[in-house]
């Protein structure tokens, strides 16, 4: 069984994702949280990874960044896409995150309609940020992922932890640019 840091991908970029030997998926929960500072406005997301390893030991990585302009939708969604794409081997994966716009898509199956619609909503409007939900399905693919909502600012810990990591990111220097944000 690989170690947690073999799991994750380094900072710098993706790790390529190996297929794991038959019943050997590694169980990853994620915590994830978005910000954004007027929306749109300066935002950040926040990822936070917990592993047990097989003997027990809890590891945790924590992942952040922030754009100059961008929506909290958007950020809520790269939370999670960042947090799947730090892990470099297929996992069972329980993503928690406060956002019902990422957890209901898949919950209530809306990204399936979505896909076979052509990426319009049910009211025949275009799908807001397909680009990011593009991206979060090609995260997934090698991955088992579940989704719980959790209520934000109720003091869960981690959920908490995910909020600051954002707002953080969202009020720091250095921001990226959104390129597939639209106004």
């Amino acid at each position: 069984m690989a170690s947690f840091d073999e799991l994750m991908a380094s900072p710098e970029g993706r790790a390529h994702v190996t297929q794991a030997p038959r019943g050997a998926r590694m169980h990853v929960v994620v915590y994830t949280d978005g910000s954004s500072r007027g929306n749109p406005g300066p935002g950040g997301y926040g990822s936070v990874l917990v592993y047990a390893d097989p003997q027990g030991l809890r590891h945790v990585r924590e992942l952040s960044g922030g754009y100059r302009l961008t929506t909290n939708n958007r950020m809520e969604l790269m939370g999670v896409i960042v947090a799947l794409e730090a892990l470099t081997r297929p996992c069972t994966v329980e993503v928690h995150s406060d956002s019902q716009y990422v957890v209901n898509a898949f919950n209530q199956h809306w990204v399936e309609g979505w896909q076979r619609r052509g990426w319009k909503t049910a009211s025949k409007q275009p799908v807001k940020n397909p680009d990011l939900w593009k991206r979060l399905l090609a995260a997934m693919d090698a991955h088992d992922v579940s989704w719980v909502w959790v209520k934000g600012h109720a003091g869960h810990e981690l959920n908490e932890r995910c909020d600051e990591l954002a707002t953080t990111a969202a009020d720091g220097s250095g921001l990226h640019e959104d390129t597939g944000y639209v106004a």
